[in-house]
């Protein structure tokens, strides 16, 4: 356990106190595993466009231009990530962001590489 800060002069205490708080190892494994999701350009394009609508596989193949199989399996991965959540409407699935705070995550991210370059 750290007691000491090297470079600055932070009292032991606090650094302990920073330590202890440090999330455990399956909660760090699990927010590795979610920012591991974000890796991949077809699962960013599919969340940009779920950020601004609802849409269908037949939609989502559309705009990636992909094949449907391809965009059903990176739904699949969304989804066992509570990134992305699906309705049925009669034999059509709608598919959509899981919930604010993964609208967020993406908007955020999005803004932060962008930012400087006039986007």
């Amino acid at each position: 356990m750290t007691t000491k800060c090297h470079c600055k002069d932070i009292p032991a205490q606090e650094l302990q106190n920073i330590q202890a708080a440090l999330p455990g190892g399956q909660d760090i494994d699990r927010l590795s595993d979610f920012f591991k999701v974000f890796g991949d350009s077809t699962r960013l394009r599919i969340l940009y466009f779920l950020s601004r609508h609802e849409f269908c596989v037949a939609d989502l193949s559309a705009l990636t231009e992909m094949q449907q199989s391809a965009i059903s399996h990176q739904l699949k991965i969304l989804r066992l990530h509570r990134l992305v959540k699906y309705r049925r409407e009669g034999t059509t699935i709608y598919y959509s962001l899981d919930d604010q705070h993964v609208q967020k995550v993406f908007a955020i991210a999005l803004e932060h590489i962008t930012e400087g370059t006039g986007k």
